[in-house]
């Protein structure tokens, strides 16, 4: 007998329960049954559990819970189960009511109005998905608060987007999917992959519809040229481009200054990446019809709408202004008739499901 066995130390019994040990070993380690056979329960019930993990899960906060079902109706996957409640202080109190491990998790929450609350509801979630050991966690941001700080334009101010983005990632989130940034160069401030989608198709699909007569594509600042560029490419390659050249006096206040591009006897169409206050908006609008454009029309992704926003379209010229609804419409908003919601929830839904088989999100701009 090798003094390298096992069984020549032990005693008969022992001897014959180690190799019982090991035939249990070699089983457990042979192939599949052979077709007809039946698998052992157990094994069974490790397959069920696997194919579970490899499924994706779909949350949201209460920011945009309308958009999430949405989202989930499209995809045919159920919104997850979760307890959101405020203790008698403001304090978030977030528990998942459903198994995460291992799952491939989308955590939809825009951080609008009130953005803080939204913010701070989106991390605690976020860290409850980590501790929950799910397998990976992509937060769909659909309008991403504090875009507008990306820069040190002033002395001693603070670049509040990329605090963001470094909030979001020590929270858990191990990509981020977002809509329109204010500036594509916030998706650098991420340590963490992005994928930055476009509301450009589902807006260009209804203007598309609509096939206004001598359309122009206006971009209201200098910074939103290339973003009605774009637009003006998919309506049609010879769609003509304007530019307003305008001048910030103060924060939320600006002051229109001058049209680069001739608009007289034009529909005109502005394109912008969010609605605020509707000021700058209502401005422009007047600048363009003053200079000889028949009807004006505006779209943006974002209904931020703060304000006296509601107001001023409805008293404005504007014939329709059309957003998303990656925000929720205000109950003020929803009374006014000049403007009109569309979904991205399709949109959303092919990136989840992109981004979940790997597969290309590009491809949907095509």
């Amino acid at each position: 007998m090798s003094q390298h066995d096992p069984a020549a130390v032990l005693p008969p019994d022992s001897a014959l329960e180690l190799e019982s040990n090991v035939f249990s070993f070699e089983a457990s380690q042979a192939p599949a049954t052979q077709p007809g056979q039946v698998r052992p329960a157990s094994e069974k019930k490790r397959s069920a559990r696997a194919g579970e993990a490899k499924r994706f899960k779909i949350f949201c906060g209460e920011a945009n819970r309308p958009l999430a079902e949405e989202v989930c109706k499209f995809v045919g996957v159920p919104l997850g189960e979760t307890r959101l409640e405020r203790f008698a202080d403001g304090e978030v109190l977030f528990q998942l009511l459903e198994n995460v491990r291992g799952a491939d998790v989308f955590l939809i929450q825009p951080t609008c109005f009130p953005v803080d609350q939204h913010l701070v509801e989106l991390l605690i979630m976020m860290d409850a998905l980590k501790r929950a050991s799910a397998g990976r966690i992509t937060v769909v941001i659909p309008y991403y608060g504090y875009a507008r700080q990306d820069r040190k334009d002033r002395p001693r101010v603070a670049i509040s987007s990329k605090l963001v983005a470094d909030l979001l990632t020590t929270a858990g989130a191990n990509r981020a999917l977002l809509v329109d940034l204010h500036a594509a160069q916030i998706q650098g401030f991420f340590n963490i992959p992005v994928d930055h989608l476009f509301a450009s198709p589902v807006l260009v699909g209804y203007f598309r519809d609509l096939n206004l007569p001598n359309l122009t594509v206006v971009s209201p600042d200098a910074g939103g040229v290339e973003r009605a560029r774009f637009f003006a490419k998919k309506l049609d390659v010879n769609t003509p481009l304007a530019i307003v050249d305008k001048r910030r006096t103060e924060k939320n206040v600006t002051e229109v200054m001058n049209v680069i591009g001739d608009v007289r006897g034009r529909t005109c169409l502005i394109i912008d990446d969010m609605i605020d206050t509707a000021g700058t908006l209502v401005k422009t609008a007047e600048t363009l019809l003053d200079q000889g454009a028949t009807k004006v029309y505006a779209c943006a992704s974002h209904a931020v709408l703060s304000g006296a926003a509601c107001e001023r379209i409805a008293n404005s010229r504007l014939e329709e202004v059309v957003v998303t609804n990656t925000i929720p419409l205000r109950e003020e908003a929803q009374k006014v008739a000049k403007i009109k919601v569309l979904s991205i929830a399709g949109l959303l839904g092919r990136a989840i499901e992109s981004i979940h088989m790997e597969t290309s999100v590009s491809t949907l701009f095509n």
